[in-house]
Formats: structure tokens, sequence, C-alpha cells
């Protein structure tokens, strides 16, 4: 059942991992519709890009999420530049890592998953306090389709966003009665840097594909851009969406969770099989 409307067009936002990709697209969505944006990155130089493309009021602030007392002191520092009560806070910053559990590196995971789940938590305690003292707005943390369902060599990946998923559903029930909202996204395959930004060390099939040719196969299949999945973001939000689905892959892939809950890798490759033997046909 969707929650009560929330308004947030108009009124501030914060915006982590907002020097590309969604949280970019969030944030010029967002000012040109009149929006103070706060936005947050580990990418100066991508952050200061982003902030170049705002027409409204911004704070920048560079972030590395992992770090919870800096995250502290960045809400901190929202708090007294606010112009109005805080709308929305995306938790949205997260990285990539690909290998199989059986040759993955422990330190990446522990690169991962500080930065996509423990970045979530981090974000959300540091700025839950302002929420309910206003009584109003809403966390936004980004899962993905990932968080709801396991893909080979994605171990770590999916255990982060699977985890974002539990947390927010959790905070979304000790927020019942109140007037602050916990909102989890689950974007599908969106056109954004995070795959070019991965830690690859080797090619976890064993089919001896670079980095960046496994990049190129990701990004090949992706359906949705930033700027669509910050409108049906910014859309969901505002309708009351408690768990917001992005492009029609999300939709497939929690079909799927639904149906075939310890089978559905089994559909996924004859639908990859079937596809790869139109695009030979095709060629």
């Amino acid at each position: 059942m969707p929650m009560p409307r929330l308004s947030v067009t108009g009124k501030p936002v914060v915006i982590t991992g907002a020097a590309s990709g969604i949280g970019r697209a969030l944030a010029q969505r967002l000012s040109k519709l009149g929006s103070p944006v706060a936005i947050a990155d580990v990418d100066r130089t991508g952050l200061k890009a982003t902030a170049a493309t705002l027409p409204g009021p911004v704070l920048t602030r560079v972030l590395d999420v992992s770090d919870a007392d800096d995250q502290h002191r960045f809400a901190g520092e929202v708090r007294e530049w606010l112009p109005a009560p805080l709308a929305a806070v995306f938790n949205n910053a997260g990285v990539a890592v690909s290998a199989s559990v059986l040759g993955g590196v422990p330190e990446d995971d522990d690169w991962l998953h500080r930065i996509n789940f423990h970045g979530v938590v981090n974000g959300t305690r540091a700025f839950l306090p302002v929420l309910a003292e206003q009584d109003s707005g809403a966390i936004v943390n980004t899962s993905s389709v990932f968080g709801l369902l396991g893909m080979p060599y994605q171990s770590a990946y999916c255990a982060a966003k699977f985890a974002v998923r539990g947390f927010t559903d959790s905070l979304r029930q000790e927020l019942r009665g109140t007037g602050v909202r916990a909102v989890t996204v689950h974007p599908g395959g969106i056109r954004t840097n995070i795959a070019r930004n991965a830690r690859i060390r080797t090619d976890p099939e064993g089919l001896g594909r670079t980095k960046e040719q496994m990049a190129a196969q990701f990004e090949a299949i992706t359906m949705t851009s930033p700027e669509k999945a910050a409108e049906i973001i910014h859309k969901g939000l505002e309708r009351g969406s408690s768990r917001i689905l992005v492009g029609p892959d999300a939709y497939f892939f929690d079909a799927l969770a639904r149906i075939t809950p310890t089978h559905y890798y089994t559909v996924l490759s004859l639908l990859q099989k079937r596809l790869a033997g139109r695009t030979k046909e095709a060629v």
C-alpha cells in the first residue's frame, strides 16, 4: 500500500554519488525544478562538473561515504545550510566488483561493502536525526535488481544490495507512525560508469575478456538512461512508493524473484542464449 504522497519538488535534498550517473541526473532534475541541492562524492572533479550544471542553490562536499564521522560532519554542514526543511536524502553512492567467490579478493569485497552498504547506513544515521526532528522527509536508499536476485560473479555486490534492501525495510517499520519515510530504489541496467570503474582483476568466467570488453558488454544491455532513472525515482517518491523499480528489466527481475525464486537463473540463461542466437542471425 503506498505511503502518503511526499512532495520534494522545489524543496532541499541531499544526494551522494552525485559526480556522475543517477546521482548527477537526480541533482540536475531536482535543481531545475527549484530544489536547493546538497551534493557529495569522493570524485572532486566530477562533483565540480555536476555543480556547474545546476541552475539553483547548491552545496558541494567531497565525501567518502564509508567514513561515518565525516558523514556526520556533512550532516551538520547541511543542517546549517538548509534554507527550508530537508525533503529527502538520497544515499546513492556505489561501486562494483566482479569476481567468483572462489577466486575473489577479500580486500575488494571489503571496499565494496564499505561503500555500498556501510555508506548507506552511515548516511542514514547521519541525516535521520534531522528528518526526525522535522517529523517529515524521506531516506531514499539505492539497492539494485541485484538486491532482488543473486547473480554469479556478483556475490559482493549482491550481498551489499540485499543488505541495503533489508536495512531499509527494517527502518521503514521503525518509522511507522512518524512523518519520515524510508524508500528503497532498485535500478536495473543504467547507462553509467559503474562497470568501467569496477574492480575486475581477471575475467571471472575464464573467457579472457579485458575489463574494457566486459564493461562494453554490460553497457550494451543497459536499458535506461540516468535521466530516465532520475525521473522514475522522483515520480515514484512523490507518488508515495516505498519501493521503486527502475527500468523494464527491474520489473522482469522482480517478477522472476516472485515466480521462480530458486530457478530464475535457468530462465535468464535460456533468454541469454536466444538473444545471442538472434544477434548472430541478424549479423
